[in-house]
C-alpha cells in the first residue's frame, strides 16, 4: 500500500473510451473508499501479441510492473463473440509465466448484452494465473446498455448496491 492508500489498477476490456465497460469501470471506481487510489490502465491496445519470446517488449514490462505494484486489480469487460475481448486475454497471457497476478486480489465485472460466457471465461483465466477473486468480488451485468443513461451512468439503485457489494468485497480482500 502506498502511504496507507490502497493502490488499485483498473482495466477495461474494451479499447473504446466511451464503451459501456469503461463507463461501468469509472462508476465503480467512484464507489471506492477514500483510502484507495485508482489508476486506469489505458494502454491495453498497445500491448503486442503474446508470443512467449525471451525478449519482453517495453509495453509488456510496463504492464507487468503496474500489476505488480497494485494492491489489487479491478477489471470490467464486455463480451465479444461469446468470449473475453482478445486484447484483455492477450494482456493476461503476458503474465502467465511472470506471475504478477499470483494471489493478487482481483474484482471482475462483466458488462455486456448477455456476458455469461465472457464472465466464465475470464474467471477461468484468472483461476489459471492464480488470481484471488473473492466470491463477492464478481458481478455479471447483462443488458448493460439498457441500464445506462445518456451520460453513461448507472442510476439503478439495485445495480449500484450490487456494485458497492463488489467494491466492499474487493477492498476487504486487499486489506486481509
Amino acid at each position: 500500500m502506498l502511504n496507507n492508500k490502497i493502490k488499485i489498477l483498473g482495466i477495461s476490456g474494451s479499447l473504446r473510451t466511451n464503451s459501456s465497460a469503461t463507463s461501468v469501470l469509472k462508476q465503480t471506481a467512484s464507489l471506492l473508499p477514500a483510502n484507495t487510489v485508482l489508476q486506469l490502465y489505458e494502454e491495453l491496445g498497445r500491448l503486442p501479441h503474446f508470443d512467449d519470446s525471451l525478449e519482453v517488449p517495453a509495453e509488456v514490462i510496463h504492464f507487468r510492473q503496474l500489476v505488480a505494484e497494485a494492491d489489487g486489480v479491478l477489471i470490467c469487460t464486455p463480451e465479444y463473440a461469446f468470449g473475453v475481448p482478445g486484447s484483455l486475454k492477450n494482456a493476461l497471457d503476458w503474465t502467465v509465466g511472470s506471475g504478477e497476478f499470483v494471489h493478487k486480489p482481483v474484482a471482475v465485472i462483466t458488462a455486456a448484452s448477455v456476458g455469461k460466457n465472457a464472465h466464465a471465461s475470464l474467471l477461468l483465466t484468472l483461476s489459471a494465473i492464480t488470481a484471488n477473486v473473492a466470491e463477492d468480488a464478481k458481478l455479471l451485468i447483462p443488458f448493460i446498455r439498457a441500464k445506462l443513461n445518456k451520460k453513461g451512468e448507472i442510476n439503478d439503485p439495485a445495480l449500484l448496491a450490487d456494485m458497492q457489494r463488489v467494491v466492499n468485497a474487493f477492498v476487504s480482500s486487499i486489506e486481509k
